[in-house]
C-alpha cells in the first residue's frame, strides 16, 4: 500500500434544485467521507490505497464498500455492522457558493470504530497513514483508534498526514482544540486551511500557522489558501505555490481532500515539495469544477493536461 486512511464515510443526499431543502422534491444520493475522496483520489491516479471503517449492515453500507471498492481502493479491513446504521447527511446547496452540510451520524456505524478494529499487520509496508480531524469527534472509541492507528505507524515507519479538518457540528471546541493539537504533535505531514490556524492559533496568516504547527513536531506544513494556491514550510524551506483558475466553481466540497490527494501523489512519485504542493492545487481546482466530492477526479492523464493547461477538444470523437 502506498496510502492508508481510517475514517467514515456516509451516505450524502444533495436536492436536485437550489434553495431552501424545505422546498425540495427530490434528491440524490452519493457516498461523501473525507478519507475515502483522498482515497479514491490516489487510486485514480495509479496508487495503492486502503480503507478502515465501518459502515452499517445495510443498503446504504453495501452501496458505500460497492462504490470505494470499485474506484480501487482496497475496504479489507472495512467492516458491517449489524447493530448499527451507515451515517448519512444533508448537503443544501441554497445557492451558488452557499453550501450548508446537516448530518444525522450519531450512533453510526463508524461511531463505533475502535482499537479493535486495528489490524497492525495491515500497516506494515504502507507509505503513509492519512487521517483528519473529523474521525477523533465521532466517539471516545474512534479518537482512541486515531491515536493508536498513530502508535502502529510509528512502530511501523509509515509517516503521518493530518488534516485538521475541524467539524464543529461534531464537538466542544475545547475538545477539538486538545485533541487535534496533540494529534497535530504526533504527525510528520499536516495539511491545515487558514480557518483551521484560526481555530487552533488565533491566527489566520499562512507562515505563523505553518510555524505554530512545526513547533508542534511536523516536518512539512502545507496550508491551503483555496484558489489562490498554497503556502508551504519545512522550517528552514518555504514558500508559495499559486493555485489554478477554473471558470466557475460548482461545488466546493471535497477540494481539500482531492489537494491531499494531489499532494501526496506527488510525494509517492518522489517529486519535490513545491511540486507536489502545485499537483494538490490541480487536484483541488478540478474538483470544485463538478457535482460531487470526488467525481471531477482525474487520472494522470487528465491531471496532466489540466496541469499544463493545453486546450482540449469539447468532444472526443
Amino acid at each position: 500500500m502506498d496510502v492508508i486512511a481510517l475514517g467514515e464515510t456516509m451516505m450524502q443526499f444533495t436536492p436536485e434544485s437550489e434553495g431552501l431543502m424545505r422546498h425540495a422534491a427530490t434528491y440524490i444520493a452519493k457516498i461523501a467521507g473525507a478519507e475515502t475522496n483522498t482515497l479514491i483520489g490516489l487510486a485514480r491516479l495509479g496508487h495503492n490505497t486502503g480503507w478502515i471503517s465501518k459502515v452499517g449492515n445495510d443498503e446504504f453500507g453495501h452501496k458505500i464498500l460497492m462504490a470505494v471498492r470499485g474506484e480501487g481502493v482496497d475496504t479489507s479491513q472495512t467492516r458491517m455492522d449489524p447493530s448499527f446504521p451507515t451515517g448519512t447527511f444533508f448537503k443544501e446547496i441554497v445557492r451558488e457558493g452557499e453550501v450548508r452540510i446537516q448530518y444525522y451520524r450519531e450512533n453510526s456505524a463508524a461511531s463505533k470504530l475502535s482499537t479493535d478494529d486495528l489490524d497492525e499487520s495491515y500497516f506494515a509496508g504502507v507509505k503513509y497513514l492519512f487521517i483528519t480531524g473529523i474521525t477523533p469527534a465521532l466517539s471516545k472509541s474512534a479518537k482512541e483508534a486515531i491515536f493508536n492507528s498513530i502508535e502502529l505507524a510509528k512502530k511501523n515507519d509509515l509517516k503521518v498526514v493530518f488534516d485538521p479538518n475541524i467539524r464543529k457540528k461534531l464537538w466542544s471546541e475545547s475538545e477539538a482544540k486538545k485533541a487535534l493539537i496533540e494529534i497535530a504533535k504526533h504527525a510528520d505531514i499536516v495539511l491545515p486551511g487558514k480557518s483551521e490556524g484560526d481555530f487552533l492559533f488565533g491566527t489566520d496568516d499562512p507562515k505563523q500557522i505553518a510555524d505554530s504547527f512545526l513547533k508542534l513536531g511536523a516536518s512539512l506544513v502545507v496550508v491551503k489558501l483555496g484558489d489562490k494556491g498554497a503556502y508551504y514550510s519545512q522550517r528552514q524551506t518555504t514558500g508559495f505555490v499559486p493555485g489554478f483558475k477554473v471558470p466557475k466553481i460548482v461545488d466546493p466540497v471535497g477540494a481539500g481532500d482531492s489537494f491531499a490527494a494531489g499532494l501526496l501523489s506527488g510525494l509517492i512519485d518522489n517529486e519535490s515539495i513545491p511540486d507536489a504542493v502545485k499537483r494538490g492545487c490541480a487536484m483541488g481546482a478540478m474538483a470544485v469544477m463538478v457535482k460531487g466530492d470526488y467525481e471531477g477526479l482525474p487520472d494522470k492523464k487528465r491531471l496532466k493536461q489540466f496541469m499544463s493547461q493545453d486546450p482540449q477538444e469539447d468532444i472526443l470523437r
